[in-house]
């Protein structure tokens, strides 16, 4: 993950995109407007779902050119 950097905002559902491969789901989603998407096979795919509308402080970085979340938690 490269150019990470940190955001504090509500945890926004844009919309939910197609799972991956292996089946795990993923989501375009914005904090303080920046939009991102789940990486692929990540865990954040099946908790996120609980954390929409909430306050999180993120990382956002781009991986292979698409702009990834790499972590985040609740504020």
């Amino acid at each position: 993950m490269k150019n990470v950097t940190e955001h504090l905002g509500t945890l926004e559902l844009v919309k939910r995109l197609a799972n991956s491969v292996n089946g795990n789901p993923r989501f375009l989603i914005r904090i303080d407007g920046h939009t991102c998407a789940t990486t692929v096979d990540s865990s954040y795919g099946y908790h996120i779902q609980n954390d929409f509308g909430k306050q999180v402080r993120a990382h956002i970085g781009t991986h292979y050119g698409v702009s990834s979340l790499d972590n985040y938690w609740l504020s």
